[in-house]
């Protein structure tokens, strides 16, 4: 058993906090929670593991009030918590394991609880695994780099860590500012390999374009040929 699914042995219900947004495992989420039913789950999640479920929901577009059963979403963890004279909170969490929402249940709170299946990718081939993650960790490293000089190289470079395909997936995933249908797709399924296939299309239609803007600005910057930078 994973560290992920071992966070959250034996749990069957968490509290859920819809919102119009995809946490991916491994992902940061600050929050400011203000709503009076979300300030009473933080202090009932604090008794116990700091956990709630995070699902993507946009009532706008639809006649429900509730994210559907069936869907996809991921457990949170509470990892630091700053709370305001006037009981508002400013909280950050990160994404821990994906779950299935089997059915709401009626526990009396304020806020929905849900009946869950946690989840992780099938096991797959390592040998086509291993190959493609490699692959798509390349292309986004070059991504990133090119991304660092159009910048300026202002910040922090751009990376994420060369971990376990299925992490790494996620991890890219988190690093690109995804439309949220795309990203839920990318969340739901349990295949690492069609995930890496996907995020390698979106890499190989990128980098290019974007390596040669950050050698046209490069060259922009050093008046195309000197080395000593334009005030600009």
């Amino acid at each position: 058993m994973s560290e992920a699914l071992e966070k959250v042995s034996g749990i069957k219900h968490l509290p859920l906090f819809p919102l119009p947004l995809v946490l991916l495992p491994n992902e940061l989420l600050p929050l400011h929670i203000f709503e009076p039913r979300y300030r009473q789950m933080l202090k009932d999640i604090a008794l116990d593991k700091n956990l709630f479920g995070v699902s993507y929901f946009e009532p706008q577009e639809t006649f429900i009030e509730k994210p559907p059963t069936g869907s996809i979403g991921c457990a949170a963890e509470v990892r630091e918590a700053q709370t305001l004279p006037d009981g508002r909170s400013n909280i950050l969490t990160i994404g821990i394991v994906r779950y299935h929402l089997i059915d709401y249940i009626d526990a009396g709170e304020p806020y929905l609880v849900g009946d869950l299946e946690f989840f992780e990718d099938d096991k797959e081939d390592e040998n086509l695994l291993n190959p493609l993650a490699d692959e798509v960790y390349t292309l986004f490293r070059r991504v990133a780099r090119a991304a660092h000089k159009l910048s300026g190289e202002r910040g922090v470079f751009p990376d994420v860590p060369q971990t376990e395909p299925q992490s790494l997936s996620f991890l890219v995933t988190a690093a690109f500012n995804l439309e949220p249908d795309l990203k839920y797709q990318l969340l739901e399924t349990r295949s690492t390999i069609e995930r890496l296939e996907r995020l390698r299309e979106i890499l190989r239609q990128t980098v290019d374009k974007m390596e040669e803007s950050a050698e046209i600005y490069k060259i922009a910057r050093t008046n195309g040929h000197s080395t000593k930078k334009l005030d600009i």
